[in-house]
């Protein structure tokens, strides 16, 4: 098979969440363990591995400290879900993706292992070992390694991690996940390892409580990173975040959503706990991973700006109620002194009842279905938004939304795009 064939295989016959939401989630380690076998145990040959957690944020906070490592001169991987507009921007070492060929052999040696192929791996099993074996044959430094549903039962948890970080917990994948906070941080509590440093991001009440539990259980020294922010005051522009008074100076950092701020505090609490074990970490490294995280690592869609003028254009993967927090209060500032056109489309599993109240009433909306298996129809989406006192007008697919804002936007108006990763990846396929 060449490359796009083995894509074809990857998304067609193998069962794959972004199409099939539930029916592709196989709960359990067996499987994993049993390929990660075949290839000689490829995640035990990774001399350190970070393992990143957590509802939203994960994928900001697994980029920035992978900017970090690579800056301060490591050999380092990352390893992030879902991709936008390639597979390989799953798997990468020092920001390069990992080459189609690779891809190619992995998979048809899969094809041609009938003990594996028995076995029926999901599309994530799949992913994942070929991610690890990648970053052994290439002999990183470190794996930055994003969980990439829940924790406990997710297949990156065989890792023996050196640092944990779980960034927060909101509602999302209830039906797989638990219909609770509590019952979701059980589940991302799962990569908690005897012994071995997690760090926090938000946690109250309840919730802070299982990981605190959960750490005493295995001996793992537990950090808050919210209990005292690892700076003294941040100051929020329209393309940057400057952070003031950390371990390493000032700061500027490049991710500028509403939500960053807080994944700093993630971040920074992280990289001082990872200083002694890498001591190539300084001053200017921190600095360099938060302020080229994008160039550095490959990071798309986190409050994107895809163009400033004449009409301003950004989107943004944030696709759950914790998420839309920050988003709709961000979109609420555009929507009040100025005209916001909003594109936005769904997955057919998320909340977007409760997603809707966080949006802004006086803004012009666009419908979009996405163009996966699992998308939401617009019509869907435009009738929920009506039960909310919301009007808009659906489209069958982003393109056909994006363009409408697109001639309805006048200079100096804002064209937001969100709502789903994979509406994000519709639009950047055409912008």
């Amino acid at each position: 098979m060449n490359y796009q064939e083995t894509l074809d295989f990857l998304y067609s016959q193998v069962p794959m969440f972004q199409n099939l939401g539930a029916g592709a989630y196989k709960p359990g380690l067996d499987t994993t363990l049993t390929l990660a076998g075949h290839w000689g145990d490829p995640h035990r040959r990774l001399r350190a591995v970070i393992h990143v957690a957590g509802t939203n944020g994960k994928g900001s906070t697994a980029h920035t400290l992978a900017a970090i490592l690579r800056s301060a001169g490591y050999r380092t991987a990352l390893y992030t879900s879902p991709h936008l507009l390639d597979f390989r921007e799953r798997i990468r070492v020092d920001g390069k993706m990992i080459p189609e060929q690779a891809v190619v052999d992995f998979v048809s040696e899969y094809l041609r292992t009938s003990s594996l192929t028995a076995l029926h791996p999901t599309f994530f099993e799949l992913s994942t070992i070929m991610a690890f074996k990648y970053f052994a044959d290439c002999d990183v430094d470190v794996a930055v390694v994003e969980v990439g549903l829940g924790g406990r039962l997710d297949c990156t948890n065989i890792v023996s991690p050196d640092l944990c970080v779980i960034t927060n917990i909101s509602l999302d994948h209830t039906a797989l996940l638990g219909h609770t906070e509590p019952e979701i941080a059980r589940e991302k509590a799962g990569i908690i390892k005897p012994g071995v440093p997690v760090v926090i991001g938000r946690a109250e009440g309840d919730v802070r409580r299982v990981f605190a539990d959960t750490a005493a259980r295995a001996g793992a020294p537990i950090v808050f990173a919210q209990d005292a922010l690892p700076y003294t005051g941040f100051e929020s522009h329209t393309d940057h975040v400057d952070y003031r008074g950390t371990r390493w100076g000032d700061i500027r950092g490049e991710l500028c959503g509403q939500c960053q701020p807080e994944n700093a505090a993630t971040i920074l609490t992280a990289v001082s706990l990872l200083a002694d074990r890498f001591p190539a970490i300084d001053a200017r490294s921190v600095a360099d991973g938060f302020a080229r995280v994008c160039s550095l690592t490959g990071l798309m869609g986190r409050w994107m700006e895809v163009r400033k003028e004449p009409v301003r254009v950004i989107c943004d993967t944030g696709h759950n109620v914790g998420g839309w927090e920050h988003l709709g209060a961000q979109l609420r500032d555009i929507a009040a002194t100025g005209r916001l056109h909003a594109v936005l489309g769904f997955v057919n599993d998320k909340d977007v009842s409760a997603i809707v109240t966080q949006w802004p009433q006086h803004a012009e909306y666009y419908f979009a279905t996405p163009s996966v298996a699992r998308g939401r129809a617009a019509a869907d989406t435009a009738a929920e938004a009506m039960r909310h006192g919301i009007s808009g007008t659906p489209y069958d697919s982003v393109e056909e939304a994006f363009r409408a804002a697109e001639a309805a936007a006048r200079p100096g108006d804002t064209i937001f795009v969100g709502g789903s990763t994979f509406v994000v990846a519709d639009f950047l396929r055409i912008s």
